[in-house]
């Protein structure tokens, strides 16, 4: 893994609640993107007032990464890359607006000459060679991947989009690709209750002929279970014919402590259960997120 500084090149408003984020720097020239739509990256962040001084981490040869001696530990959010182009060293990232947040509140203040640290990135996104058609669902955090992912869809394969979104201020057109279908809705996003289950089961409803489709669904992490559960336990759909990512969770503070205070021979359990190779890891997920909810998280 390496370790990239970027710098701020550009800010532009996308509508009230998004803004997009131009970086640019010698390491992004070198910067090799998967080209997968959803590739997301670690964000480096300062760690004090200064918006140029940001501890950014060593390599670790597990993967990882950690903070040389001496050095305050950098914030570390995760975000999707909305466009990459390193043959000019410059990539675009899209920042949700929302008032609170380490990544939210940088983002609200940012200007050119700001310095943060990204890693080097991961995709999720992996449809089926046979690839037909796609549904993608998707609250406000998971926009930016949803442009690229339809910008980078065949021309073959034909594309549901179904976005919820806090309200008509927060709509950003999709691109302009032949056999995209738009729906937006409104609610969710930390305003109201999530709406993404009953999203993704009104658009991929049981019976539909699966052949060729392929189901991406990200957005708030705790309201994806379901989503999970009706994908493979009710439509069966092999792991291979779809994506369920969270990319956040309401109030994940108070989440993190709440995990963090549960007795230690709990979290052991919960980490055990990853270690079953028996199960495909979407049924563990499931299982994993079961328990979860009998906790109380």
């Amino acid at each position: 893994m390496t370790i990239h500084r970027a710098v701020v090149a550009r800010v532009r408003p996308l509508t009230t609640t998004m803004v997009r984020i131009t970086f640019h720097g010698e390491g992004l020239a070198s910067f090799t993107s998967t080209g997968v739509g959803d590739e997301y990256v670690r964000l480096f962040l300062p760690h004090g007032p200064d918006r140029t001084d940001v501890s950014l981490p060593d390599p670790a040869d597990n993967g990882g990464w950690r903070t040389p001696e001496g050095r305050p530990e950098a914030p570390v959010r995760t975000y999707t890359i909305r466009s990459a182009r390193p043959e000019t060293g410059e990539i675009d990232i899209d920042f949700v607006l929302h008032g609170h947040g380490t990544a939210s509140g940088w983002a609200a203040a940012a200007r050119p000459g700001d310095v943060i640290g990204l890693n080097s990135p991961t995709g999720l996104y992996g449809p089926p060679a046979d690839l037909a058609w796609q549904v993608l669902v998707s609250d406000l955090s998971g926009l930016p991947a949803v442009g690229r992912l339809v910008e980078n869809t065949p021309d073959h394969v034909t594309t549901r989009a179904v976005l919820e979104v806090p309200g008509p201020s927060c709509v950003q057109p999709l691109p302009d690709r032949p056999g995209v279908r738009t729906t937006w809705t409104y609610g969710g996003n930390g305003h109201g209750p999530s709406r993404l289950a009953e999203l993704v089961g009104a658009a991929v409803p049981p019976g539909t002929d699966l052949t060729g489709g392929y189901v991406w669904v990200a957005g708030q992490t705790d309201a994806l279970r379901a989503v999970r559960r009706y994908l493979r336990r009710e439509l069966k759909l092999p792991a291979e014919r779809f994506k369920v990512v969270g990319y956040w969770m309401p109030d994940g503070t108070s989440w993190t402590r709440r995990y963090e205070a549960l007795p230690a021979a709990v979290r052991s359990e919960l980490e055990s259960m990853w270690a079953d190779p028996a199960d495909e890891p979407e049924d563990l997920a499931i299982r994993y997120e079961d328990r979860l909810s009998k906790l109380g998280l």
